[in-house]
């Protein structure tokens, strides 16, 4: 279905119905509302941290933030060859991030953004909506902070859309629409918060996170 005079506000009320858009292209004029029938999902005390993502986050090599650099995230996020992120999309994103309903985090090497993961929230709902890579397991370790900030803020529902094979490596699994349909009416009546302060140390986040992982 075409999602003709997108807007911010417009966006936050499909989610809230179990609907997202998407363009087809990253040139594409048309935005389209999804509405899949199977629902991605990482249960959040489901994330896979295996010893190797755990050696990675330790050894320090990259540096983590959120909500530092939004819009560079959506970038990397819209720069791969194929990608659904279209110029208004990004725009009604930024829009949100601006209105403190989106959010991002940022993997850095150095002073390049080597990865990240953005996404929306409401109530104790977070909708994931892209993530990239550009070094060595820098998209798994935007996860792994991500879901540590998450379960945190106590949020209850991480809605990934699909399920790629990266996802289902990391504990994403596949449920019914009706099914998700139900746990996101319950999410989004609960209350989170999405913490804007500095990352956790690595001992930290893998202390937590391999607690019931």
């Amino acid at each position: 279905m075409n999602a003709p005079g997108l807007t911010p506000e417009l966006v936050l009320a499909a989610y809230a119905q179990g609907i997202f858009p998407m363009a087809e292209q990253r040139d594409s004029t048309e935005i389209y509302w999804i509405d899949p029938r199977r629902r991605g999902i990482l249960p959040l005390d489901g994330f896979h941290v295996s010893r190797s993502l755990q050696r990675r986050a330790r050894r320090g090599d990259y540096a983590i933030t959120f909500d530092r650099d939004f819009a560079g995230v959506v970038a990397g996020c819209a720069g791969r060859p194929e990608t659904w992120i279209n110029d208004e999309i990004a725009a009604i994103y930024g829009a949100l991030h601006l209105s403190g309903h989106a959010h991002s985090v940022e993997v850095w090497d150095g002073e390049v953004l080597a990865g990240g993961v953005y996404g929306v929230a409401i109530g104790s709902a977070f909708f994931g909506e892209s993530m990239f890579s550009q070094r060595t397991d820098a998209s798994k370790l935007g996860l792994l902070y991500l879901i540590d900030r998450l379960r945190q803020g106590r949020f209850t529902l991480f809605d990934t859309q699909f399920v790629t094979d990266h996802l289902a490596s990391l504990g994403a699994v596949e449920i019914e629409r009706r099914d998700y349909q139900r746990r996101l009416a319950k999410a989004i009546r609960r209350t989170a918060q999405f913490e804007d302060g500095p990352a956790p140390s690595a001992d930290q986040v893998v202390q937590r996170m391999t607690q019931t992982s």
